[in-house]
C-alpha cells in the first residue's frame, strides 16, 4: 500500500512539473511573437524615418523657405582663392563674397557651412546647406543631381609636384607611376579615375597639398584657380609648382532640383556683371582672367 501511494505521488509530481513547463512554453512563444512583432514595427518606422530623411524635397519654393528663415546657408570647403577663412575666421574668398552679396539681394543674410565635399548632395537634399558655392565644377553628374546655374569661372585640373621634380613631369604621361593626394569626391579624383592615377582621397585640395609639402604624397590634383593662388613664389607653398594640365572645366552654383532659387541667381550674376561688382570681387582675389563673360 505506501508502495502504491508513493507511485501515485510520484506520477502526480511528474505531470505537476510536465504542465508547468507546457504553461512556460506556451508564454515564452506568445512572448517571442510579441517581442518579433514590436521589433517588426520600429524596424519599419526606421527605414521610413531614414528614407524621408535622405529622400530630395520639393524644392519650387525654395526662395520663400530661404526668406523666411532669413538666412542662405552656403556649403563650402578650405578651397582659396573662392572660400577660405581670414585672420578673424571669416569666410572670405570671390565664391563667399559673391554669396555676401547674393544674399544681399535676396533680403537675407549669408551664412556659412564647411561639408564633406563627398557628401555635398546628401547635405543639400536635407536642406542642412542651401546651395553649393565652392568652385564647384560643372560635370555631368553634378547637373544630373542638383540645378545648377549659369557657369561663371574657367577652370582646369592640374598637377602638383616639387619644384625641383617639375621638368620631369609635364604631362599626364609623365605622372603614371606618382602617387597623388585627391580630394574625396572631387574633379581632382576623376581625372584620377580617368587617367588611371594611383591616389589617396583625403578631406579637401588644401589638404592634398599639405600631403606633397609633407612628402606623404607625390604629387595632387587640384584646380588651376587654387594652384595659382596657392603654390609657386610668394605663397606658402613655394616649394610646390604645377605642371600638366589634364582637363578644362567649368564652375557654377548648386541648388536643389528644381528649386526656384537658381533663376534668381542668374539674374542677381547677369547684373552684377553688368555693374562691375563680379570683376571687381575678381580682381580682389586674382582670378579675373578666369571669368566668363
Amino acid at each position: 500500500m505506501k508502495k502504491f501511494i508513493a507511485l501515485m505521488l510520484a506520477l502526480l509530481m511528474v505531470g505537476a512539473v510536465l504542465a508547468g513547463c507546457g504553461e512556460k512554453k506556451e508564454e515564452s512563444k506568445s512572448d517571442s511573437k510579441t517581442t518579433a512583432e514590436t521589433k517588426a514595427e520600429e524596424t519599419k518606422a526606421e527605414e521610413t524615418k531614414a528614407e524621408e530623411t535622405a529622400a530630395p524635397v520639393d524644392a519650387a519654393d525654395d526662395l520663400a523657405y530661404v526668406t523666411e528663415k532669413g538666412t542662405l546657408i552656403v556649403g563650402v570647403t578650405d578651397f582659396a582663392p573662392m572660400d577660405t577663412k581670414d585672420a578673424s575666421g571669416e569666410w572670405v574668398g570671390f565664391d563667399a563674397d559673391m554669396a555676401k552679396a547674393f544674399a544681399e539681394y535676396l533680403g537675407v543674410q549669408a551664412e556659412f557651412v564647411e561639408i564633406d565635399w563627398d557628401n555635398k548632395i546628401l547635405e543639400l537634399n536635407n536642406k542642412n546647406i542651401d546651395c553649393i558655392w565652392n568652385g564647384m565644377t560643372l560635370t555631368e553628374d553634378v547637373k544630373a543631381a542638383m540645378s545648377t546655374s549659369v557657369p561663371y569661372c574657367n577652370n582646369a585640373q592640374v598637377v602638383i609636384v616639387n619644384a625641383a621634380d617639375a621638368d620631369k613631369y609635364k604631362t599626364a604621361e609623365d605622372c603614371k607611376e606618382l602617387n597623388f593626394a585627391v580630394e574625396s569626391g572631387s574633379a581632382g579624383q576623376e581625372q584620377a579615375d580617368a587617367y588611371g592615377f594611383l591616389y589617396t582621397e583625403v578631406k579637401d585640395q588644401a589638404t592634398a597639398l599639405m600631403e606633397v609639402a609633407a612628402g606623404t604624397a607625390d604629387a595632387a590634383i587640384i584646380d588651376s584657380l587654387m594652384a595659382a593662388a596657392m603654390v609657386g613664389e610668394g605663397t606658402g607653398y613655394e616649394q610646390l609648382t604645377y605642371t600638366a594640365s589634364l582637363n578644362s572645366e567649368e564652375y557654377g552654383v548648386g541648388f536643389r532640383t528644381g528649386s526656384d532659387i537658381t533663376e534668381k541667381f542668374n539674374e542677381f550674376f547677369k547684373q552684377a556683371a553688368a555693374d562691375g561688382t563680379v570683376e571687381e570681387i575678381a580682381e580682389l582675389y586674382g582670378i579675373q582672367a578666369a571669368l566668363i563673360k
